[in-house]
């Protein structure tokens, strides 16, 4: 299966790149394991927000093809 995967704002710098797509064998992944994949073996960092086509949701989370993951650094403001 293919998942797309976008990188936002720090995430992106720490990626070095926008976006990828990854392909993973087998039906579904969790977003932890689809990370790990797309990172090289790098844990989830804390805080990073997530989105599943669109909707915020969390890192046990089970993807599935087709799906659009997204990765952001936690919001803050000032």
């Amino acid at each position: 299966m293919n998942i797309k995967v976008r990188y936002f704002a720090s995430m992106r710098d720490r990626m070095g790149r926008a976006e990828d797509t990854v392909s993973v064998d087998g039906d579904t992944i969790t977003v932890t394991d689809l990370w790990k994949k797309a990172s090289g073996g790098q844990d989830l960092p804390a805080s990073t927000l997530i989105a599943v086509n669109m909707e915020y949701t969390d890192s046990a989370h089970a993807v599935k093809n087709g799906d659009e993951v997204a990765f952001f650094p936690p919001v803050t403001g000032g």
